[in-house]
């Protein structure tokens, strides 16, 4: 397994007190793999991700990256892996070519490949001709391309970006992700965490994290088409407020969510669904105007996965 996989984790627990932040979760990671933890804030990742790189002692539980146990040996882990979180851990009051060189000293890349790393990092962050600028000056998502290589400028075999596209533009988040997957072209593991369902779907796998349990795991496309807890409808009608009130009484609906100016149905089964739903809407003055299943995206697993999803017991 230690050939395999490049993380592996083994009913791994965190806990403050009578909190516990992460609650026996087990999942592996692949070299050359973008490897997706996917939860909203506070569900645990960044909790996680800080003992995967050795920054947090774990409970219990076992975890290892690139074969190194991380509570045994978290030093030695620090030096074998990039970190990235969303605060891009760079130094505003030096230049792009002085985190390079600081961060490379950190690393400790020898003298006589820094000079190449240093040129690979500035083109790789489209940085040419701008060595010498203060990196306080440059607009949030040069700061992120340029932490990127800073954070794996000693060529670490695995990669964790801890919510990294945080506060970054579109087009700049687009063009990250290239960057990654050039990356784990090359067999880096990259283990990646956010909130952004969106961001999700460039993964190869995710494990899907709530309160600190894992609640499923698979490839994009197989969570959508398999974890969905029953069929996704889509309603235009109006007035929404009221449908939406009338619908999560339904006891032909399982969970209701309002998408822009429609509302996403989880039913058991849509072809039972559609024609009661309509006479239960209609019946009650809704016009409804388009009422039809549709195709599930990451967000619709992740909330049909949660919405019920009971609270966890208070660690004693």
């Amino acid at each position: 397994m230690a050939e395999e996989y490049s993380v592996v984790v083994q009913d791994l627990v965190k806990r403050f007190g009578d909190f516990c932040a992460v609650d026996h979760i087990s999942f592996q990671a692949r070299a050359g793999e973008i490897f997706g933890f996917l939860g909203p804030n506070g569900a645990g990742k960044s909790t996680t991700i800080r003992m995967l790189c050795g920054l947090l002692h774990p409970t219990s539980g076992v975890a290892s990256v690139a074969g190194i146990d991380v509570a045994k040996q978290p030093e030695r882990v620090r030096q074998n892996i990039g970190y990235m979180s969303q605060r891009f851990s760079l130094y505003n009051d030096l230049t792009v070519e002085e985190n390079i060189r600081f961060f490379g000293g950190m690393y400790q890349v020898p003298d006589s490949q820094i000079g190449e790393r240093l040129r690979w990092a500035v083109r790789m962050a489209g940085l040419e001709g701008r060595e010498h600028t203060l990196t306080s000056t440059l607009a949030v998502g040069w700061k992120q391309r340029l932490a990127l290589g800073c954070a794996v400028l000693h060529k670490p075999a695995v990669l964790f970006l801890d919510e990294p596209t945080s506060g970054v533009d579109p087009i700049s988040r687009r063009q990250f992700w290239d960057l990654i997957h050039e990356m784990a072209a090359t067999g880096v593991t990259v283990f990646v965490t956010t909130h952004y369902m969106d961001e999700a779907e460039y993964c190869n796998r995710l494990v899907l994290i709530y309160r600190g349990r894992i609640v499923a795991s698979g490839s994009p496309a197989e969570l959508k088409r398999t974890a969905m807890k029953g069929e996704l409808l889509l309603i235009d009608c109006a007035p929404l407020g009221a449908a939406l009130e009338i619908l999560e009484k339904s006891p032909a609906a399982t969970d209701v969510a309002v998408f822009g100016n429609a509302l996403h149905v989880v039913v058991p089964n849509a072809a039972e669904a559609i024609p009661r739903l309509r006479t239960e809407l209609e019946e009650r003055s809704i016009t409804v105007t388009r009422l039809q299943k549709i195709p599930a995206s990451l967000e619709d697993v992740f909330v049909s996965l949660t919405a019920h999803e009971p609270a966890p017991a208070v660690a004693s």
